[in-house]
C-alpha cells in the first residue's frame, strides 16, 4: 500500500493536516488524499445538514488547497487535495458543476443517507421491519449502482456502509454485490477498500468478503483508503489494508495515474 486516498482534516471532522501528513509518512505510505467531507445540494434539508454538520468544504477549498501547498515542502509523504461528497442521484448536476469549479486532484462519492437519514443513525433503522429494511438495502445498492454509472468520481467509498449498522448488517446478497460490480466495472469509479471501522465494535473491512469476491469475478481492482480521522488511526489500518492485500493477491488502483482521475 503506497497511497492512502482517504483520511479527513479539521476542514470537515477530522484532525489537522500536517499531522495526518506526518503520521502517514511514518506509517510507511507515500502519498495521502486530504478528503474532507463536504455536500452540495440545492435542497433546503441537506443544506441545513451540511451547515449543523460543518461539512461545508465547498466553501472553504480554496483555503485548504493553499494549506495544503504550503505544506508540501515541509512533510515527507505527497499530499493530495481531495474531496469526499455525499452522493444522492437528485444532485448529480450540482456536484457536477461544483467539481468542474474546484478541480481537486481526484473526488470520492459515498452514499451515506437512506430516507435522508445517515446510515450510522441506529434507532432509526432499528425501529423499521425486517421488509422494510430489505427495501432499504435495496435502495442503498440501487444508489451506488447510479453513483458508478454518473462517472462523477474516481472512488467510491466503504461501497457497503450498511454493513456499519446492525439493523442493516448481513441483509446484502449476492445479487446486490454482482450489480454493483458490473456498474463498477464499466465505470471508471473505482471502489475502495476501507479501513475506517476495523478499530471499533464493527472491526471488518470494507466491502465484505462476499461483495470483494464479486468485484474480483467481475475484474473490477480496488483504492484504499484508511477513512482516518486521526494521526494515531493511519499505522493499525494500513497494517490490516495491506494484510488483506497480501491475503487476496491484490495490487490495489493507484488512482493518481488513471487517466481523468481529476
Amino acid at each position: 500500500m503506497h497511497h492512502d486516498y482517504h483520511v479527513h482534516s479539521t476542514y470537515s471532522d477530522g484532525y489537522f493536516i500536517e499531522f495526518m501528513a506526518t503520521a502517514a509518512a511514518e506509517a510507511g505510505l507515500s502519498g495521502i488524499g486530504i478528503a474532507d467531507h463536504c455536500v452540495v445540494s440545492e435542497d433546503p434539508a441537506e443544506d441545513r445538514y451540511r451547515r449543523e454538520m460543518g461539512f461545508n468544504l465547498d466553501l472553504t477549498y480554496e483555503r485548504r488547497r493553499d494549506a495544503i501547498e504550503r505544506l508540501r515542502d515541509r512533510v515527507d509523504v505527497r499530499l493530495f487535495d481531495a474531496v469526499e461528497l455525499d452522493y444522492e442521484p437528485r444532485d448529480e448536476a450540482a456536484i457536477a458543476s461544483f467539481l468542474e469549479e474546484a478541480e481537486f486532484d481526484y473526488a470520492i462519492g459515498s452514499v451515506h443517507d437512506l430516507e435522508d437519514v445517515n446510515v450510522h443513525v441506529r434507532d432509526y433503522f432499528a425501529d423499521k421491519s425486517e421488509r422494510e429494511r430489505r427495501a432499504l438495502v435495496d435502495e442503498y445498492f440501487e444508489k451506488l449502482v447510479a453513483l458508478a454509472e454518473s462517472e462523477l468520481f474516481a472512488i467510491a467509498a466503504h461501497p457497503d456502509l450498511v454493513e456499519r449498522n446492525p439493523a442493516l448488517r448481513g441483509l446484502a446478497t449476492r445479487d446486490h454485490y454482482d450489480r454493483a460490480a458490473a456498474a463498477f466495472a464499466e465505470s471508471r469509479t473505482v471502489p475502495e477498500l476501507n479501513a475506517g471501522r476495523v478499530l471499533d465494535d464493527y472491526g471488518a473491512l470494507h466491502p465484505a468478503p462476499g461483495f470483494l469476491d464479486a468485484l474480483a469475478d467481475h475484474g473490477v481492482a480496488v483504492a484504499v483508503g484508511t477513512d482516518s480521522h486521526r494521526p494515531a488511526a493511519i499505522e493499525p489500518r494500513v497494517e490490516r489494508i495491506d494484510a488483506e492485500l497480501a491475503e487476496r493477491g491484490l495490487e490495489p488502483v493507484r488512482v493518481m495515474d488513471v487517466p481523468d482521475a481529476s
